[in-house]
């Protein structure tokens, strides 16, 4: 079976496309979570490396993680991988440009956000819908607010609704609109504003500059997790939500 993820390295290895595939909706599976952590940890040791550009294959970036593996069997094991993921990217201390085309949702969004730069097309949709399905987003709970304030990250994620590109931008969810292709938009931010500059030193800036964030999360993703584990899939709704999703209809919330 084809690996998820294909990397395509440029200019002597100075740039890296990472360009997420595996299903319609460039779903973050169990395989491909895996197989971006061990892309960002090859990043990590990639000398000469000083940006990845995160994109989807196709016509969206990613619909987010698999509702399957939110279920109760598989929720605990689910939660460890994409969340070792994200550290995986953020610890690899490479700057990372996300390319939105399409729609960026749920575990996708939590991706992009926590790129240092996000590059998107004029079609593009971003939110966090986690709670019409009855559940919340981890770690959207600590980062997006870093991103966009604490208001507007109370309105994305009790809200679940998405938004478009140009909404996007003014919540600074998105820092530039590409008319044409965000990842070429986003090589060519690389290309005109780092090239000149030391990878080394690039490295440790983007340690530098991500360290409130990075120490956010460690500190705070853990208790936040445990709340999801020990309680809200304790709830009759939050399986409920996953299970309606998952069958097509409308949830019967009991409201505990």
């Amino acid at each position: 079976m084809a690996n998820p993820v294909s990397v395509i390295e440029l200019d002597g290895g100075a740039w890296w496309r990472v360009v997420l595939g595996g299903s319609k909706g460039n779903i973050l599976d169990t395989r491909l979570t895996t197989a971006l952590t061990d892309v960002f940890r090859d990043a990590a040791r990639a000398s000469q490396l000083k940006a990845l550009v995160i994109e989807g294959d196709g016509a969206h970036f990613s619909f987010g993680a698999s509702v399957q593996e939110h279920l109760p069997d598989q929720v605990a094991g689910m939660l460890d991988r994409f969340h070792r993921m994200l550290f995986a990217l953020l610890d690899c201390h490479v700057a990372a440009f996300a390319a939105v085309r399409g729609r960026c949702l749920g575990g996708g969004l939590e991706l992009a956000m926590l790129c240092d730069r996000v590059f998107a097309s004029r079609d593009a949709i971003l939110g966090q819908p986690e709670i019409v399905l009855g559940v919340f987003a981890p770690a959207a709970s600590v980062a997006l607010a870093h991103r966009v304030g604490h208001a507007r990250a109370i309105d994305l994620c009790l809200t679940g609704r998405m938004v478009g590109a140009s909404e996007a931008l003014a919540l600074g969810l998105v820092d530039e609109l590409a008319d044409d292709d965000p990842a070429e938009a986003a090589l060519g931010w690389a290309r005109t504003h780092l090239s000149a500059r030391s990878a080394a030193s690039l490295r440790l800036a983007v340690q530098a500059v991500r360290a409130h964030l990075v120490a956010a999360l460690r500190t705070e993703l853990p208790a936040i997790e445990r709340l999801y584990l020990d309680e809200l899939m304790q709830t009759s709704d939050a399986v409920e939500g996953l299970h309606a999703f998952l069958e097509k209809r409308e949830p019967r919330w009991r409201h505990a």
